[in-house]
């Protein structure tokens, strides 16, 4: 017999926004969760890289602290310490989100995997053994997404980590002396930044020509600079070929793209951070009306509709920029339109066009909006400022110099025509902080509904397109703030809470 619930949200990250709202109007709703509670963010993605990642910064800033008069010896990570701490916060807090939601008389937790057969049907195989099934007239689907692993000769015989695993049973008990991170992008830097500051000894072999390809190339290129600088090796433009264990060490052999050359090089591991794809394998979308792209992902609209009347997908799986903060503003979104008792002449939508992100290697690489590249390709008149660290008298105290390879930038991307900010790019310390300006400042003003999947639409979306939906940022409200990305987890979220705390939340 089938259970029916108001609403059945699958995932326990961002989606938590959109159960929260559903459980304050009273609604019967069913969690379904086949891992730890919290998704990916909290279990082995931002938030246990950042509490890596902080002592890492620590010690490149003690270094540092000479060129401004402050001798503290040989800074070291202490790595017992550092891990005591992580698996502090982590034990904790997924047990704890769990437990807040079984405390609730009106949710039910199915701790298992859920996969449709039918259309607004899922049938629950329980972590236990044991089967559920159960139904809704809405569902959210929030399962995220999980390390691509690559089709490498020789890697599984080998072994290797990813950030799942290394935040689970692979979680090293002292640095590696030596360790491959196969990918370039933000996972694959973060760890690098992290392991090289506490002494072990990184070589990327990254298949794209420059490290975070979705940032802006002078971004690239001044991490890339860094890196080096830092003793990181850095193998651009190379395929993996094999991996095999050799004198006890994992030995990964590569291709120059262009050339052809063959390279080597070995370590006590190989972390594989090359990519993600999403975690929709498990859910038997084909049993729904659930349409998904040519990569896997779940195709959304911007009101986070599928193609399946009463389905929503927000986060990793719609494919839409891969970021905590991205996927809770999609939750309020959601949770705004179905579940605040907001008609649909006040919905709202999602912008793809302002999303933020930063990596947070030493230094931080922040951008929002279009790279130079873009903004050209668009056929924009663009014009590029720059400006440095060391212009600033803050810069000079930090130990900042013109001309110094860390004299770090931010880098303007502007419309000559109007003098619109089309994008910013900014690397050097505290890039997360100082980019927010610049997201107020895109996201302020009045906001035309932008159309996303013109097939995947309500009878209620169609109708706010057709009558074309408009939504005014005043700058003074409290609820803009609400309405503004933040990078997460960056320090600026303290401010950026500030409606939460007003609403008494």
């Amino acid at each position: 017999m089938t259970k029916q619930y108001d609403l059945i949200v699958i995932g326990t990250g961002a989606a938590n926004i959109v159960t929260d709202a559903a459980a304050r109007r009273g609604l019967h709703i069913a969690i379904v969760e086949r891992g730890k509670f919290g998704g990916t963010c909290l279990n082995r993605g931002c938030i246990p890289t950042k509490i890596l990642v902080t002592p890492a910064n620590c010690v490149r800033e003690i270094r540092e602290a000479e060129r401004i008069g402050v001798k503290a010896g040989t800074p070291s990570l202490d790595w017992q310490l550092v891990s005591d701490r992580l698996w502090k916060y982590l034990n904790a807090a997924s047990p704890g989100t769990r437990n807040y939601y079984a405390a609730m008389d009106t949710i039910d937790i199915y701790e298992g995997t859920a996969s449709f057969i039918g259309k607004k049907t899922l049938r629950i195989a329980m972590n236990d053994g044991t089967e559920a099934e159960i139904g809704a007239g809405k569902i959210v689907l929030g399962t995220g997404c999980r390390t691509n692993i690559p089709r490498l000769e020789g890697l599984e015989d080998a072994g290797y980590v990813t950030s799942e695993s290394l935040f689970g049973d692979k979680y090293p008990e002292k640095p590696y002396k030596s360790l491959i991170v196969v990918g370039g992008g933000p996972i694959g830097c973060e760890f690098s930044h992290i392991f090289n500051a506490a002494g072990t000894k990184v070589t990327i072999i990254q298949h794209n020509v420059r490290l975070l390809p979705k940032d802006d190339e002078d971004i690239s290129a001044f991490l890339l600079k860094q890196f080096r600088n830092y003793g990181i090796d850095v193998e651009l433009n190379k395929d993996t070929v094999s991996v095999e264990v050799k004198n006890g060490e994992k030995v990964l052999h590569y291709k120059d793209r262009a050339t052809g050359e063959e390279g080597s090089v070995a370590a006590e591991e190989i972390l594989i951070a090359p990519g993600i794809k999403p975690s929709t394998d498990l859910l038997r979308l084909e049993n729904t009306d659930v349409t998904v792209d040519s990569r896997g992902y779940i195709e959304t609209n911007e009101f986070l509709e599928t193609a399946a009347e009463g389905i929503w997908a927000l986060g990793d799986i719609n494919g839409l920029a891969p970021f905590r903060h991205k996927a809770n503003y999609e939750a309020e979104v959601i949770a705004h339109n179905l579940f605040e008792g907001n008609t649909p002449d006040n919905w709202r939508w999602a912008r793809y066009d302002v999303v933020p992100a930063v990596t947070y290697t030493y230094p931080e690489a922040a951008h929002v909006g279009m790279t130079e590249a873009a903004a050209r390709k668009a056929g924009y008149d663009v014009d590029v400022v720059y400006n440095h660290y060391s212009a600033a008298v803050k810069g000079y105290a930090l130990g900042f110099l013109k001309g110094h390879d860390d004299d770090g930038f931010v880098k303007l991307v502007i419309d000559k025509k109007t003098t619109y900010l089309l994008g910013a790019h900014i690397i050097g310390h505290e890039a997360s902080i100082l980019i927010q300006p610049f997201i107020n400042l895109m996201n302020a003003g009045e906001q035309k509904l932008q159309i996303r999947h013109e097939e995947i639409a309500s009878p209620a979306a169609k109708k706010l397109r057709a009558e074309g939906l408009t939504r005014n940022l005043v700058p003074q409200s409290i609820y803009t703030i609400g309405e503004t990305m933040t990078p997460h987890p960056s320090l600026q979220e303290v401010t950026m809470w500030t409606r939460y705390y007003y609403e008494g939340k």
